[in-house]
């Protein structure tokens, strides 16, 4: 990919992040219908990316929604600008919560970008009681797990959180006990993320298609997302849960 189409797909990603911004201010609520599904599937839980609300995946989630999953925001995430570990709190909690009003049992992680490492913290976190939620595996679109070489320029703390030199970042990369649950999509030129979000240990799925923001509402990620969350689903040790 030449420069000149670097910088096109770099103005695309931004034109369509701005706009999901916009929505994502004028309208909160997830829809009503998005919680009814099949009780013996999974519970997907929504876990957006830095500055984002769940909208940012919605093309997914509803997708995942018409196809019987029941499927959860953290409300409390708000615009996910805390720190990595207190998101996971955050989250966790609110499983908790999740749990006790919709009885659910087994979840699975659907993030993008910094989700993807809210969701790796909280997989690694590995306090729950016994009885407590599950959680299956995680589906992450486009997440720094190895940071991002940008990230250190910014002028923003919450940003340079992403720096592949942040002790935070590093020390969960270097977690390897939950990668096998773990399912990596990201597109072959990310604007944000040159290093772009293999996982070693992980399911990593590489799609010939570009940006950051643009492949969440792309058809062939979200055949992907499926095909992944079905696979996730299946019992562990079934010939077809086998990689």
């Amino acid at each position: 990919m030449n420069r000149l189409s670097r910088l096109l797909w770099w103005w695309l990603d931004y034109v369509y992040a701005g706009w999901r911004q916009v929505r994502s201010v004028l309208r909160h609520r997830r829809p009503r219908d998005f919680a009814e599904g099949s009780a013996e599937l999974p519970a997907v839980i929504l876990l957006p990316g830095v500055y984002e609300t769940w909208l940012f995946l919605e093309p997914v989630a509803r997708r995942l929604s018409t196809r019987g999953y029941r499927v959860f925001a953290v409300p409390e995430l708000s615009f996910n600008r805390m720190p990595i570990t207190r998101s996971a709190e955050v989250v966790a909690a609110c499983l908790d919560r999740l749990a006790a009003e919709h009885g659910l049992g087994r979840v699975i992680l659907l993030a993008h970008s910094k989700g993807g490492l809210i969701g790796k913290q909280l997989m690694v976190m590995d306090a729950a009681p016994p009885g407590a939620v599950d959680i299956v595996g995680m589906v992450a679109i486009a997440a720094p797990f190895s940071g991002s070489s940008y990230a250190q320029y910014l002028p923003s703390a919450t940003l340079r959180a992403f720096s592949p030199r942040d002790s935070v970042l590093m020390d969960l990369l270097a977690r390897h006990d939950v990668n096998a649950r773990i399912v990596s999509i990201y597109s072959t030129f990310d604007p944000h993320i040159p290093a772009k979000s293999a996982l070693d240990g992980a399911q990593n799925l590489e799609l010939p298609i570009a940006g950051h923001f643009l492949p969440l509402r792309n058809p062939l990620v979200g055949e992907t997302v499926e095909r992944a969350v079905a696979h996730l689903t299946l019992p562990p040790g079934s010939p077809e849960g086998q990689h």
